[in-house]
């Protein structure tokens, strides 16, 4: 049987399936930002040779967008229930000045995902839907062209205003991914120390201890002496 965790390389907080399908997102919303950006403002046409022009960017843009949508909506279902917000999420924002003056061991435990990160997974479950919607509106030469003019407008703004909000929610993401260390290598190589999971996410790390306890008691094993851990440590 296999285990969330091991002793040396540390506990599994996100699976290869997981990370791939994180990344192929992730590159995805780049390029749909930068062929976005080329046609939102000239200052930024010059952006459409880095997809072969700008007839080639209008093209490739909407179906780029179907595809990190159809990755979203795979990633959406498998993270919706650790990103239910909790009680102890409410205590923790609280507190939130402590935790942006890294005195973040005086912060309520919480689970796998922090408040802030289930914040972007809320703000991205209604941004991409929306983006989607407004996007299929000015599809040329597929939907655009028998649409009336006045929902070419509205959608046309409605996706402007949308992506503005994606990408600085995206952009925060990634600062806070790198301001919390471990949490990006948690997202490249899988797994973080115990001493990391502790510290930052202390329910989870209880809950892998006592799913390690069951699972040992079943195989006659000892289980883990967590007062070894430190309360702190590096990934």
């Amino acid at each position: 049987m296999t285990t969330p965790s091991d002793n040396k390389r540390g506990i599994l907080r996100y699976t290869t399936f997981s990370r791939l399908n994180h990344w192929f997102i992730a590159f995805t919303f780049v390029c749909l930002t930068l062929s976005g950006l080329a046609f939102f403002h000239p200052f930024f046409f010059d952006l459409t040779a880095l997809f072969g022009g700008p007839t080639m960017t209008r093209i490739l843009h909407p179906f780029i967008g179907v595809a990190m949508s159809l990755g979203f909506v795979v990633m959406a279902v498998r993270f919706f229930k650790v990103n239910l917000f909790k009680r102890h999420d409410v205590a923790w924002v609280r507190r939130i000045g402590d935790v942006l003056a890294n005195r973040d061991e005086l912060a309520p435990p919480i689970g796998a995902n922090n408040p802030g990160q289930k914040l972007v997974y809320w703000v991205m479950l209604l941004s991409v839907p929306a983006l989607l919607l407004s996007g299929f509106f000015i599809w040329r030469p597929y939907f655009a062209d028998i649409l009336p003019r006045g929902w070419l407008r509205f959608s046309s703004l409605v996706h402007a205003y949308v992506a503005f909000v994606a990408i600085v929610t995206l952009i925060i993401h990634v600062y806070s991914a790198i301001w919390v260390k471990g949490s990006f290598r948690a997202m490249t190589q899988g797994r973080v120390s115990r001493a990391w999971a502790k510290h930052h996410h202390r329910l989870w790390y209880d809950e892998i201890v006592e799913q390690e306890r069951r699972e040992g008691g079943e195989r006659g094993e000892r289980p883990l002496d967590e007062h070894r851990m430190p309360d702190k440590g590096t990934p």
